[in-house]
């Protein structure tokens, strides 16, 4: 028998306040020393287009806005250089992988490369008919191809030294605007298209066209390489996605935690301070809502939530863990840094002022040949290094999850709504949407359990975060079972309910546009000033 998992609620926003996390502590510990206004006038606003990090300590980043590439220091986080080499709007900055050299593409179509120490123009890549918004190095040790895609829908890999596309690579139908190089083979890279596919190029057979083609089913905007080389990440719409490329391109799971586009990805890694989770990797998005989402791949969970005040374009983090910086369409880097602290083996004698002090004898550390090393207590606290093997936990399925174990659809729907826990009924809902078989339960319902499902929709049909999937059906709940509303009071009583709730909601969206459209002129105003 097939191992059976609990329904689960999806991702909504919530207004809950709960006790924060190490985790979320961790990155609420970057703090934005600099928030810098990149565009001299604020009358004219230039967006970030792209963030990238050297991958060389002490790991610069470099920014492309406008017609222009700027490096900035990764130590004091101030602007080393500006390059200003392009003809139109620079996008996709990438350094190589020994951090020397960094490549960006423009709205003209050209591929740049340049010097990133002296600024030298070394190389023109010419061959795409449109804006080139995609320019990738290998991440591993190639140092002498880079890939990038244009709003020609072509996909070329250069030949950096000559200067010849070694590959053109048709497929996508529309814009290509994103990609990532595999972190385990300078062979194989993604690009991303607004054709709402994301293709797999291996260059050793890519005549024969992408060796894998994956449909997220909205325009791509941002696509990476999850550490493993195994998973990809991919964004587009208001939903990322999770992909298994070994496993044949299986969606593992899409998260729609973002009220507007998705525009960036990028990985971030837990310090030390994050509790239990030190060390683990994670997936950063933003996106036009301004909001900046930190997601467990691992347990497919929000862990920290930051919102911003402008639209975010860009994000990237720095390899050390320290420094990171997001990009938004007003011109605006929000750069936050987290502030390290001594090591351990510093001088204490050093960092009072006096001379050297003497070293406290250390401790006797257990080891495995010791005798007490194999009497320690349950509260022994585990040292560095140790294997912790955990009792495998037991899943606890609600009484909703048991009936729908055995296909017992109705009983399902009336034992989640009888539990009134709104998140866990609209859960069992989706649940059985997806199996097909909302409707035929609904229309198996008596009197009895109708009147409880219309009085759970008289009461949360209106919230916003139910609204989409609770509305649909209470239309067909009408639709299907009129005759039994007619003939009961207390069911007609139900509908009245529903229908003043649903005025009265309208009218409250109405007064909220009223309050917008006067107060909206006001901040334009206000803003220009």
């Amino acid at each position: 028998m097939a191992e059976t998992f609990p329904v689960k609620p999806k991702l909504r926003p919530t207004s809950n306040k709960t006790t924060p996390t190490p985790e979320s502590k961790y990155w609420k510990s970057f703090k934005i020393p600099k928030d810098i206004e990149t565009t001299p006038s604020k009358s004219l606003t230039y967006p970030i287009t792209s963030l990238s990090f050297s991958p060389i300590a002490p790991h610069d980043f470099a920014t492309t806005n406008s017609a222009t590439l700027t490096i900035y220091s990764g130590q004091t986080l101030e602007p080393k250089s500006t390059i200003n080499a392009f003809a139109d709007t620079a996008s996709s900055a990438s350094y190589r992988c020994d951090g020397k050299l960094i490549a960006a593409g423009d709205l003209t179509g050209t591929v740049h490369v340049f010097d990133a120490k002296s600024r030298n123009h070394l190389r023109r890549l010419k061959g795409h008919s449109a804006a080139a918004r995609l320019v990738r190095y290998p991440r591993a040790s190639d140092k002498f191809h880079l890939f990038s895609g244009g709003d020609d829908s072509l996909v070329k890999y250069w030949d950096v030294a000559t200067e010849k596309c070694l590959f053109p690579l048709p497929g996508h139908k529309d814009y290509v605007r994103c990609g990532d190089a595999s972190p385990v083979s300078d062979d194989v890279f993604l690009s991303g298209s607004y054709d709402h596919r994301v293709k797999v190029w291996d260059v050793r057979v890519c005549k024969d066209g992408p060796v894998m083609e994956l449909n997220h089913e909205k325009p791509v905007e941002s696509v990476i390489y999850l550490p493993s080389g195994g998973l990809v990440a991919t964004a587009g719409g208001n939903f990322v996605k999770i992909w298994d490329v070994i496993g044949g391109g299986k969606l593992l799971y899409s998260m729609e935690s973002h009220n507007k586009t998705v525009t960036s990805l990028c990985m971030g890694k837990v310090g030390r301070e994050g509790g239990e989770e030190a060390d683990q990797y994670r997936i950063l998005s933003v996106g036009l809502d301004g909001y900046m989402k930190v997601f467990d791949y691992a347990k497919f969970k929000i862990t920290h939530t930051t919102r911003f005040p402008t639209p975010l374009l860009s994000i990237g983090f720095s390899p050390d863990c320290k420094t990171r910086v997001i990009g938004s369409s007003k011109g605006n880097l929000y750069i936050g840094r987290r502030k390290g602290k001594p090591e351990e083996s510093e001088d204490l004698g050093d960092r009072l002022g006096f001379g050297a002090v003497e070293d406290e004898p250390q401790r006797r550390v257990l080891r495995p040949s010791y005798f007490r090393y194999f009497h320690r207590g349950q509260n022994q606290k585990p040292s560095e290094g140790d294997y912790l093997i955990k009792r495998p936990t037991k899943v606890k399925l609600a009484e909703h999850d048991k009936l729908l174990k055995k296909f017992r659809h109705k009983e399902a729907l009336v034992a989640s709504l009888n539990r009134k826990n709104p998140e866990n009924v609209v859960a069992v809902m989706e649940e059985l949407v997806a199996r097909k078989k909302l409707i035929k339960s609904v229309s198996n319902l008596d009197t009895e359990e109708l009147g409880l499902l219309l009085g759970f929709l008289q009461k949360y049909s209106t919230l916003p975060r139910y609204a989409k999937l609770l509305t649909a059906l209470l239309n067909k709940v009408v639709e299907l079972r009129a005759e039994d509303i007619r003939s009961s009071d207390h069911l007609r009583g139900h509908i009245r309910n529903i229908k003043r709730g649903v005025e009265e909601e309208i009218r409250i969206q109405q007064s909220l546009q009223e309050i917008q459209g006067i107060i909206s002129p006001m901040l334009r105003i206000a803003a220009k000033r």
